[in-house]
C-alpha cells in the first residue's frame, strides 16, 4: 500500500498522505515517498500547482511516534535531516504554487508543513497544534523559521510553549490560513482555486516564490537589486509577452506557465 496517494486533475497534482489510521503520521515509508513524488512534480512540465492534503479525519499528527522511539529505527537525527528538512526545503523550492488544503488536525511537523506551503486553505473542523512542547521535543519542520514570520514572536512564543490547540477561524485571524471552508467543501474548493492559479504565468509565481525566499536573509537594497534582476527574467517569458499582447488586445490572456 501506497502512503502517498496522487492525482492530477487538468494541471493540478493533489497529493495525498494516506496513512488514515494513524491521522497521517508520517513514518520513513511516508516522508521518502512524499519526497520523491515532489521532486517529480517539480520536474513534470504538466503540473503547474500542487495541492498537499489528507486522506481521511485528519491532516497529518506529525511524526510516527513508536517509529520515533524503535531502537532498530531511523531515530531523530535521521528523522529530522532526510525526511522533514527535505519535504520543507521541496515545498519551498518548488518554483511552482504549493497549497494545503487542511483537512483536520495538523499537529507538530504536520503543522509546520502546512505552513511552508504557499496558500493555507483549511475546514472548519481543521486545528494546529505546535504539540513538541507536550513530549519534551522542540518544533521542528521549519517551525521555529516560519511561525514567527506569520504571526510574531510573542505569538509564536506563545503556542510553542503551551502547546495549546488553534481552531481554523483562529489560524485564519492570526494570518495562518487564507480561507475556511465548510469540510465537505475544502477539496473541491482547493482544486478549483488552485485550477485558476495553475492557468495564472506559472514562471512569474515561481519567480515570485524565489524572491520571497530571498527576503529572508537580504537587506532591503539587495532586495530591490534582486527584484530588479528577476524583473528582467520575467520580462523574457512567454507568459509576459503573452500577458501584454492580451492587454492590448482586450482579450483572455493564454498562459503556458514558460
Amino acid at each position: 500500500m501506497s502512503f502517498i496517494t496522487t492525482e492530477q486533475q487538468d494541471k493540478v497534482l493533489v497529493v495525498k498522505l494516506n496513512r488514515p489510521d494513524k491521522f497521517n503520521s508520517f513514518n520513513r515509508e511516508m516522508a521518502l515517498e512524499l519526497i520523491s513524488v515532489l521532486t517529480e512534480a517539480k520536474k513534470s512540465k504538466s503540473v503547474r500547482a500542487i495541492i498537499i492534503t489528507g486522506e481521511g479525519k485528519a491532516f497529518c499528527a506529525g511524526q510516527d511516534l513508536a517509529e520515533a522511539i524503535d531502537p532498530n529505527g531511523p531515530g531523530i537525527r535521521k528523522i529530522v535531516d532526510e525526511h522533514y528538512n527535505q519535504i520543507i526545503l521541496k515545498i519551498r523550492t518548488i518554483e511552482k504554487p504549493v497549497i494545503a488544503a487542511v483537512n483536520g488536525v495538523a499537529a507538530g511537523a504536520g503543522a509546520n508543513m502546512a505552513l511552508a506551503c504557499d496558500i493555507v486553505y483549511a475546514s472548519k473542523s481543521a486545528s494546529f497544534i505546535q504539540a513538541f512542547s507536550k513530549i519534551g521535543l522542540i518544533p521542528d519542520s521549519g517551525g521555529t523559521f516560519t511561525l514567527p514570520r506569520l504571526i510574531g514572536l510573542n505569538l509564536a512564543s506563545a503556542l510553542m510553549i503551551t502547546g495549546d490547540k488553534l481552531s481554523a477561524d483562529d489560524a485564519k485571524g492570526f494570518g495562518m490560513v487564507y480561507k475556511v471552508y465548510d469540510d465537505s467543501e475544502l477539496l473541491q474548493q482547493a482544486i478549483e482555486n488552485a485550477s485558476q492559479i495553475a492557468n495564472m504565468p506559472t514562471k512569474a509565481i515561481g519567480l515570485t516564490k524565489r524572491l520571497l525566499n530571498q527576503s529572508y536573509s537580504n537587506s532591503l537594497q539587495q532586495q530591490l537589486e534582486f527584484e530588479r534582476d528577476i524583473q528582467v527574467e520575467a520580462a523574457n517569458t512567454y507568459d509576459y509577452s503573452e500577458g501584454v499582447k492580451a492587454f492590448l488586445e482586450k482579450r483572455k490572456p493564454e498562459f503556458k506557465g514558460e
